[in-house]
């Protein structure tokens, strides 16, 4: 990408592009299986307030800390130390990685549909085809991050279009009766509160891709294009996603949509229009997802070699090729991608695991980001010089967001607080190597030893949870 600069329009529809991947595709049967109408609208008032609060924290942050470029966890650096920082990096970035995964996974599941060798998209043979298409993608990307944004562009507009034809479908034959039936859940058990606190993470994991902004904050062509990007990108975003959720509850029941196969927008579509419903669904998902697949390729490749770059991950992760892209990050993410991928043979529900484990991996580094914002804002950190009358406001956004996000940590529940243990404690040996590097002590602080020990304590419990089918995966 070298000197070249994007433009408001391509920064906003990686926003788009980042957000409209696979999850938008599976929001039917995964609302449809946890409540009616009733609940979905509070889980997306809750979920919207909170990923808003959130994405004006990113809009305000990257005016009041322009130095701070490499989005996501240069916050959780800045505020907490270094070995926190590291761990907010490391998340996030496994967090993304195990995204990836969950688009092969549904890629593997749209073609089950036509092809029943690809099942639930963790048959061998899908796993095969999702390993060839990981290293097709790994090296089109080494030839450079140019042609990458100009793709990201077309598709967005391609998998839009599904999208929008499913709406406007489901809005024509929308039946106000089938809607009131299904209102209040049906016939589902459990308060409403239950209900809205189960849909949390996958709200959080279709939202994923709001940072995407700032994460590429170094190539926009002005600061505030950022902001601009990840709030108009959050809008039309979050549109979508209440229609597509809300409409097939108007067009049938409640049990219905639930008991549909992913990605279930093309199952809803096939039950109102016939068969070229699901064909024409699908299509637009693959298309979709091969193209937010591209878009989160790149940003685990950025936020791993970024993390380098900052000194808080292995001075080898930041090594360039001559396009300029990331090449040792993205071996490093293509690795890990391919050995999740071989592991969800084992899973039950591949799809939901991926996603739900996601958006675990990705609260924590999100829970930092809020929180530092709110120490800037109650410091007052910049407001002497730039704009000090937004203070006010940017203290109560700052505050919101941190609710929001220890919230959807709460509503995550333990379970995936653990499983994301599993994961950080080994991550800690890649903290270690880049403070041998630096020649630095490893923990400098008593606090580091405590959450490293959190940490270790976490994983043990979860390999042990695995092992005996308390967590099953």
């Amino acid at each position: 990408m070298g000197g070249q600069k994007i433009s408001r329009t391509q920064l906003t529809a990686m926003v788009v592009g980042g957000m409209v991947g696979a999850g938008i595709f599976s929001l039917p049967r995964t609302f449809a299986s946890a409540t009616g109408p009733f609940g979905a609208i509070i889980a997306w008032l809750i979920a919207g307030t909170g990923m808003y609060m959130l994405a004006r924290v990113f809009q305000f942050m990257a005016e009041r800390k322009p130095e701070l470029d490499a989005g996501v966890f240069a916050y959780a650096k800045e505020g907490f130390g270094d070995y926190p920082g590291f761990l907010s990096a490391f998340g996030y970035w496994i967090g993304s990685c195990i995204g990836n995964v969950s688009y092969w996974v549904l890629i593997k599941s749209t073609l089950g549909a036509f092809f029943p060798v690809f099942g639930e998209g963790n048959t061998v043979v899908a796993i095969v085809v999702a390993s060839i298409g990981i290293w097709a993608f790994h090296f089109m990307i080494l030839r450079g991050v140019q042609q990458a944004a100009a793709i990201n562009k077309i598709v967005t507009i391609a998998k839009v279009i599904p999208i929008l034809a499913f709406i406007v479908i489901l809005a024509f034959m929308f039946k106000a009766d089938m809607f009131r039936f299904n209102f209040y859940g049906g016939d589902l058990t459990g308060s409403v509160f239950e209900q809205v606190r189960s849909t949390m993470l996958v709200t959080v994991f279709v939202f994923l891709g709001i940072e995407g902004a700032s994460v590429y904050s170094r190539y926009a062509q002005k600061r505030e294009d950022v902001g601009f990007a990840t709030i108009s990108g959050f809008f039309i975003v979050t549109a979508l996603m209440v229609l597509v959720t809300l409409l097939p509850y108007a067009v049938l029941e409640r049990a219905t949509v639930a008991g549909m196969r992913q990605p279930s927008m093309a199952a809803a579509l096939e039950a109102v229009v016939g068969p070229w419903g699901a064909i024409f669904v699908s299509v637009g998902l693959l298309v979709s997802v091969l193209g937010a697949y591209l878009a989160w390729s790149l940003i685990c490749a950025e936020v791993l070699s970024a993390a380098a770059r900052n000194r808080d991950m292995p001075k080898l992760f930041a090594v360039e090729n001559a396009n300029k892209v990331p090449s040792a990050a993205l071996w490093a993410t293509n690795i890990i991608v391919q050995l999740i991928v071989i592991t969800t043979y084992w899973s039950r529900d591949a799809f939901s695991l991926m996603l739900n484990l996601t958006s675990a991996m990705s609260l924590i580094p999100f829970l930092m980001v809020a929180t530092y914002a709110f120490m800037v804002t109650r410091r007052g950190e910049t407001y002497d010089r730039i704009r000090p009358h937004d203070h006010g406001r940017d203290l109560a956004i700052a505050v919101v967001a941190t609710i929001y996000t220890a919230f959807l940590l709460y509503a995550g529940g333990l379970k995936f607080i653990v499983l994301s243990a599993v994961l950080y404690a080994p991550g800690t040996i890649l903290y270690v190597w880049a403070r041998r590097e630096q020649g630095v002590a490893v923990f400098a602080r008593w606090i580091d030893w405590v959450i490293f020990a959190a940490a270790a304590i976490g994983a043990i419990v979860g390999v042990y949870w695995i092992a005996t089918g308390y967590i099953e995966i």
